[in-house]
């Protein structure tokens, strides 16, 4: 409940006095004094303007607008963000401990700086230490303003005084208001900042980046509405002992989701990869079994992937596991292989991976996953330039897997030559170059497969 006081207001100059007195000391004026109560305000009190009042509107009279992108001269990381930042949007993004969140964002704010102005606030490490970076970068950061601070109170007053395009906000977790009696990191210290960061970013046309601590399950730490409020979240991937990054988009309310950005750690700094797909295919000196390539897709991006299986006999309870792949749905592949297709492997240890780090979650990855284990079972390598990809159903259907077409040109343009797809998936024009063998049952692909060799 809101507190009030008395207090005591000349009704000439509005001067405040502590008590009464017959003559205003401020102007001078004789029995100008009132008296009134004064209302203190109640904690709540601070989320008014979160909630501008707005009027009720005809959604076809309003004129919709293409959000303006501002690019952050890093083309990977355009991609994961849509085609660049927008104004006004919020941005948080997290990943493992020495990923390389702080050394991107630095890297970018460096090329913004060149034509915008743009604000590096640092809550967890010192300016000598971000300086250090830059340096160790070989960043241009003669214009790009710096803040080692963690009161919000203080970086909400900097941002509105020095108006940046760009602010980064690193970490989220360290920030502490003083409305709150918590620590930082804190539920509600999170939760607030980011509701305070928003609003601004909102309200004055401000891009604001975040960092997130994740746990070690590897999703974001603090409270799950801090992704409700942000208008995009990216997800750092990849192992910190390989020199490959990965930037995958979860969210994003201004383009599209599962968008990948694919980067190289270097003593420069991340540099984006143009072709990701050579970094997930391996170099055979000549063809192995077990191994099927998969093209998969990344948002709006066809990425080849190498699917490797090893199947072995087992001793004792026959072992299921996959690296980057879901190893639920591998037990129900294997279960679909033998009921529809006859191949037996309930007595074999069955080992499935995705080379490079990546993670495919997609259905479409289920007849390269197939394929690798019939070539590794069978001891037989898989015909030569060929790429596989489709959905397999309980029924033992194949279904078609969405962007075939594009799937297809992607590996015609790398060089490969054959195709096993799904029936849907058949090109209406011929892909020169590319012979396509498209199936719609799993034993039918057993059969071509078989045929191919």
């Amino acid at each position: 409940m809101s507190k009030s006081k008395t207090v005591y207001t000349c009704s000439e100059c509005g001067a405040s006095l502590p008590k009464w007195q017959g003559q205003c000391p401020a102007c001078n004026a004789w029995n100008t004094l009132v008296e009134s109560v004064e209302e203190k305000a109640s904690p709540a009190a601070r989320f008014q303007s979160l909630a501008p009042a707005a009027k009720l509107q005809n959604l076809a009279e309003i004129e919709a607008r293409e959000a303006e992108r501002i690019a952050t001269g890093i083309g990977e990381f355009d991609r994961a963000l849509g085609g660049g930042l927008v104004a006004g949007g919020v941005v948080l993004i997290g990943g493992d401990p020495g990923i390389g969140k702080s050394t991107l964002l630095l890297q970018a704010l460096s090329s913004l700086s060149e034509a915008q102005p743009v604000l590096y606030v640092s809550g967890e490490e010192s300016g000598e230490q971000v300086a250090l970076r830059a340096r160790r970068l070989a960043l241009d950061a003669r214009r790009l303003q710096l803040l080692a601070e963690i009161n919000l109170e203080k970086i909400l007053a900097t941002l509105q005084a020095e108006k940046p395009r760009v602010a980064v906000i690193d970490s989220i977790q360290t920030l502490w208001s003083d409305q709150l009696s918590s620590a930082p990191g804190s539920v509600a210290q999170v939760r607030e900042c980011a509701a305070q960061l928003t609003r601004l970013a909102k309200t004055a046309g401000i891009t604001i980046v975040l960092v997130g601590h994740v746990t070690k399950e590897g999703a974001l730490a603090g409270p799950r509405v801090l992704e409700h409020i942000v208008d995009t979240v990216l997800y750092f991937e990849g192992d910190t002992h390989s020199s490959f990054r990965l930037i995958r988009a979860f969210k994003n309310r201004f383009g599209a989701v599962n968008e990948l950005g694919v980067f190289a750690m270097t003593d420069r700094g991340l540099k984006g990869v143009s072709n990701p797909s050579a970094l997930f295919l391996s170099q055979h000196g000549q063809a192995v079994p077990g191994s099927c390539v998969l093209v998969t897709q990344e948002g709006t991006r066809p990425l080849l992937v190498e699917v490797q299986a090893l199947v072995d006999q087992a001793h004792g309870n026959p072992r299921r596991l996959t690296v980057g792949l879901e190893a639920q749905r591998l037990a129900m592949l294997l279960a679909v292989l033998h009921r529809h297709a006859g191949v037996v492997c309930f007595d074999q240890d069955v080992f499935v991976n995705a080379v490079g780090g990546v993670r495919i979650s997609e259905p479409a990855a289920d007849l390269a996953v197939l394929m690798a284990i019939i070539s590794s079972l069978k001891n037989r390598p898989l015909p030569e330039k060929l790429i596989v990809f489709g959905e397999v159903g309980l029924a033992g259907e194949i279904r078609p897997a969405p962007r075939g077409q594009e799937r297809l040109k992607e590996a015609a343009k790398l060089g490969f030559t054959r195709a096993l797809i799904p029936e849907a998936n058949r090109p209406r024009q011929a892909i020169p170059g590319l012979e396509v063998v498209a199936v719609s049952r799993v034993e039918e692909a057993v059969e071509k497969i078989r045929a191919l060799e």
